[in-house]
């Protein structure tokens, strides 16, 4: 095992499988529902505001989203959304619990690259049933040494679960696709940041990149971690 590096860290949604996707989706069918009563940004936009503000009540996932879904159709409407709108996006939700994982190019690959030589844990954030349905149906959960669902993402939470293992922080990277939460987060904490483009992002998650860090670097996919990890133990 390195010196250097000896924990690696993966994010999941949108960095091991497909996510943001079907919350697109979703929203476009929300926006398509209401359409007779709001324009279509001015509809994103209250959703937005709606998630926001709700994530300290329900956290993130799919249900937080369609109760802001829910919240936002009451709003626009002035109380008159019809109660058929209402259980058409409690059926969008329920689709969005119900569907397949689809894993993104190289994810098996590079977990299985590191396992030998590292100790590697996930770690997400969201509803904790839906996640361990995903991680489920994934195939990857044998993979890691460890899974760790949080609340949120912030630089004391990787110091605790980090600092569980060798030499803490500053001997662990994590992998994702979240600025925010999978890059800068984790730098904060004392450890390597590494950002994997996936090309759709919620808007929350969204953060200046932080290139002049000596602990930031930055992947075209994850067909490029076993190189870097090399690099870097």
């Amino acid at each position: 095992m390195g010196q250097n590096l000896t924990t690696i860290g993966f994010d999941a949604d949108d960095t091991l499988w497909h996510n943001e996707r079907f919350f697109q989706l979703t929203q476009a069918y929300f926006t398509d529902l209401l359409a007779d009563h709001a324009e279509r940004d001015h509809l994103l936009d209250r959703l937005l505001e709606a998630e926001k503000r709700n994530i300290r009540h329900y956290g993130y996932g799919i249900k937080g989203f369609v109760l802001s879904m829910i919240e936002t159709a009451i709003e626009v409407t002035d109380d008159r959304v019809p109660a058929s709108v209402i259980r058409q996006l409690i059926e969008a939700g329920q689709e969005m619990l119900a569907h397949p994982i689809e894993l993104l190019p190289h994810a098996r690959e590079a977990i299985e690259s590191v396992t030998e030589t590292h100790q590697v844990v996930l770690i997400t954030k969201g509803d904790l049933i839906d996640q361990e349905r995903k991680l489920a149906q994934s195939g990857l959960g044998e993979l890691f040494d460890a899974v760790e669902i949080v609340s949120e993402k912030t630089p004391q939470t990787y110091r605790d679960i980090f600092g569980q293992y060798d030499n803490g922080p500053a001997a662990a990277m994590m992998v994702g696709n979240s600025m925010r939460s999978d890059v800068v987060a984790p730098i904060e904490a004392g450890c390597w940041g590494v950002y994997v483009p996936h090309g759709l992002v919620w808007e929350v998650e969204k953060a200046d990149t932080p290139a002049d860090h000596p602990r930031f670097r930055e992947l075209q996919d994850l067909s490029q971690l076993t190189g870097l990890v090399r690099a870097l133990s």
